[in-house]
């Protein structure tokens, strides 16, 4: 195991020169780095923790949708995504329809991307700038983190009406990703439909209530192999700020649940798509479906892919989000105040990745909140 120094440095002017760089992660590999800079290294008090934390082998469930146009397979699948949904947070899906030629282009996508000239790359480099719909980074809450996460990210953005431009994506990865959009966005409508069935709604409710198909944010991460995996993270533990999130991950392996206060591994299973509950449905199902810790170890081995889509909703809508009133009664008060999504997303974005986006609407915490 490497070791952590407790020389003083000044932390902001590391982080603002690999800022200035543009090469992320992936350019401090290439630059034939043998050790893990210290802005990298997670915090003392972290690292001695993760020992006391227990990871194990335990299966997130998994559900298979085929045959879900019986009404009896159907309620099946309801009730499987419903005690998955309340459980875990967290469940993998299965015999979804989408072909298997499409997932992997999808992962070849990202990593062309990420692999190309650094100079082509860094034109698409930003830093908060949400006005973008293709926009390449790395670490997106670098300055206010205790530690950098180990990996770069490709994301398109599409969160405004009319404000996403496919022409802006490059030409060579373009029609993959459009196509592989268009499929997931079928599979979030049929899971949404599932959702509003398991909470006892109208099976249209969740789609036409909250309108979250019409605002979606496509992340592709890429995690470069690391040289002391034991002193940092691909991914900080964190909640994800959206209704529900759709990952597709390769083969390679590094995500990991927080289930009954010990870390679970996902397995990569040919085919099929991690989806895991958002805090804006922790909100509105009144914390029936739980909206789970989760993270990204690193590897020695790499690159490792991933292809995140988060069903974000219109950023700009005035419409409020909070419990479902059907849900709520004397004895389920509501837990959580009302708020717009675009006032959730920019609390989100002020705080580090692993502080929960739901706390800071609890109604009960309001003396707490930092407006």
């Amino acid at each position: 195991m490497g070791t952590v120094s407790n020389e003083e440095y000044d932390r902001k002017k590391e982080l603002k020169a690999f800022d200035e760089t543009k090469m992320g992660v992936k350019g401090l590999v290439d630059s034939g780095l043998k050790t893990v800079p210290r802005i990298f290294i997670r915090p003392e008090d972290e690292l001695s923790k993760e020992h006391e934390i227990p990871c194990v082998n335990l299966q997130v469930p998994v559900i298979s949708l085929q045959g879900i146009e019986s009404k009896d397979v159907r309620d099946k699948i309801v009730k499987q995504v419903l005690h998955a949904s309340e459980k875990w947070g967290f469940f993998q899906v299965v015999d979804h329809g989408i072909p298997l030629e499409v997932l992997e282009k999808t992962l070849q996508g990202n990593q062309m991307f990420h692999e190309q000239d650094v100079e082509v790359k860094k034109m698409f480099y930003s830093r908060g700038d949400l006005m973008k719909c293709v926009v390449y980074g790395s670490n997106y809450d670098l300055y206010v983190s205790r530690a950098a996460n180990w990996r770069d990210t490709f994301a398109l953005v599409n969160s405004y009406p009319g404000f996403f431009d496919p022409n802006q994506i490059p030409e060579f990865c373009r029609d993959v990703m459009m196509n592989y959009i268009e499929h997931v966005l079928k599979l979030s409508e049929t899971l949404l439909e599932l959702l509003s069935m398991g909470l006892g709604l109208e099976p249209s409710y969740l789609k036409d209530e909250t309108q979250c198909t019409q605002g979606w944010y496509l992340v592709n991460h890429y995690y470069p192999a690391c040289p002391a995996p034991e002193l940092t993270i691909g991914t900080t533990k964190h909640s994800d700020p959206s209704f529900f999130t759709i990952l597709l991950q390769d083969n390679l392996g590094g995500l990991q649940v927080f289930h009954e206060n010990q870390w679970v591994n996902i397995p990569p299973i040919p085919g099929a798509f991690v989806v895991n509950i958002g805090d804006i449905l922790q909100i509105m199902s009144n914390d029936k479906l739980k909206s789970n810790f989760h993270r990204a170890i690193t590897n020695q081995v790499g690159p490792r892919i991933s292809t995140a889509f988060f069903l974000e909703g219109v950023q700009s809508s005035t419409k409020l989000f909070g419990p479902i009133k059907e849900l709520v009664s004397e004895d389920h008060p509501p837990i959580y105040k009302e708020f717009t999504l675009g006032d959730y997303d920019t609390k989100f974005r002020d705080r580090p990745l692993d502080v929960p986006g739901f706390d800071l609407f609890k109604i009960q915490s309001d003396a707490n909140n930092i407006d």
